[in-house]
């Protein structure tokens, strides 16, 4: 809700920043807020209209998506005549387990009627058996990892029913036709090789546009490249509003690297690049990465390479999971397309081709039949560091130095 990369934050953004709330606000747009906000500090962030996790119940919030309905509807039914702004947060499909402990090995059954689940009115469960689940190739296929699996379709079943809800309330109160709607999701799912990674299995994502201005795309697919960088600027292009020029600490001109998707429902687009960063899922779980795709080629820089990769803590007591340090511990077959090991521990560089390899399974980055494609996007993805102001640019084997001019320092760290 804010547009920028990676950069220096103290986990709240400072409060220089101009954040899509506050650019809409003062540009005379109401703006709402329903469900997951893990945005802050509020005064930045600013909504006329607001209920999350900070003033109600996560489950009552993010999944009751009876609530969520009747939340869009006294949003919708303000007497108020401004355009508006509305993000909808379900916290469907995430695992209940991690915040909300009582419902941890039943988070798709909150709301079906069950004794002591509660009932949820909109909801009709929708019961997905697990030798009938397709299990992606990045999951391992085991009973267990399919019973996780089936789970997560019923809890994506009930949000799928809540954006209807959603819709309907635009209907009734006339604003469909008039409505740019987006629909998208942050991460990959909590599932090995899913959330927490920048393997395509982690970071591609759905993202969906309908604007009643552009009947035409409706129902097309887009090939180009996109990123949840790109919504700020598009919403931002939709109300007309231009983002302000400003620095932070004096330092430089804030600026929004991502576009607007806007152009793209008019025509088709030749955007073939994108860029991904994970720093951090949780404070435990510092592993730096950074990667671009360009066209089918996908690469990977793991800055602490030489350390194992960390497990965030709702993935660690998963079914899944535990099935699969059980198997590895006992010797047995994961039914995984890697091991333990190899998930652990990476290449410093790991680069794919998404179009003949799409598992990710082969690193071509050793290989000197690629080294021009490693060159490209090595340097690709410096350029993008640099000019997002990544405090991680010059790592692991250099320092960042800005005294002067920003500039790399050698650490002799024999990296």
């Amino acid at each position: 809700m804010y547009g920028l990369h990676q950069d220096v934050h103290h986990f709240n953004s400072f409060d220089g920043v101009r954040s899509l709330p506050q650019l809409l606000s003062h540009a005379g747009i109401r703006t709402g807020i329903i469900g997951k906000k893990h945005v802050g500090p509020g005064a930045v962030y600013p909504f006329d209209f607001a209920y999350t996790e900070e003033n109600s119940s996560v489950l009552q919030v993010g999944r009751n998506i009876t609530r969520i309905k009747e939340l869009v509807r006294r949003f919708l039914q303000s007497q108020d005549e401004r355009p508006f702004f509305l993000y909808v947060a379900f916290h469907d499909p995430h695992r209940c387990g991690h915040s909300q402990p009582q419902y941890g090995p039943f988070c798709e059954k909150f709301g079906n009627g069950q004794s002591g689940m509660g009932w949820i009115p909109d909801w009709k469960p929708q019961i997905y058996h697990p030798e009938q689940v397709q299990v992606p190739p990045f999951v391992p296929d085991t009973p267990a990892a399919r019973e996780d699996l089936a789970a997560q379709y019923t809890t994506i079943g009930r949000m799928d029913q809540g954006i209807g809800l959603v819709l309907e309330e635009l209907r009734r109160a006339g604003f469909l036709n008039s409505t740019l709607v987006i629909y998208t999701s942050d991460n990959g799912i909590p599932f090995p090789g899913g959330r927490t990674n920048l393997y395509r299995s982690g970071t591609a994502q759905p993202l969906l546009l309908s604007s009643p201005e552009h009947p035409q795309r409706w129902g097309q697919v887009s090939p180009a490249f996109a990123s949840l960088l790109d919504l700020t600027p598009t919403i931002l292009d939709w109300f007309s509003i231009p983002y302000p020029a400003y620095s932070i600490f004096g330092k430089r001109r804030v600026q929004l690297t991502g576009k607007s998707l806007l152009p793209a429902l008019e025509s088709e687009q030749p955007w073939a690049t994108a860029f991904m960063s994970q720093s951090q899922h949780e404070v435990t779980m510092y592993y730096p990465m950074r990667a671009v795709q360009h066209r089918q080629f996908r690469l990977i820089h793991n800055l602490n390479y030489k350390m194992p990769f960390p497990i965030d803590q709702d993935l660690y007591v998963s079914p899944t999971f535990q099935d699969l340090l059980r198997r590895t511990r006992a010797g047995q077959p994961t039914h995984w397309n890697r091991s333990l090991q190899q998930y652990y521990y990476r290449a410093r560089w790991e680069l794919f081709d998404c179009s003949q390899d799409p598992a990710e399974s082969q690193n071509l980055a050793p290989d000197p039949r690629y080294a021009s494609v490693l060159q490209l996007l090595r340097a690709q993805l410096l350029r993008w560091q640099w000019d997002t102001g990544d405090p991680w640019v010059c790592a692991p084997d250099a320092v960042l130095e800005e005294k002067l001019s920003p500039q790399c320092q050698p650490l002799h760290n024999e990296l």
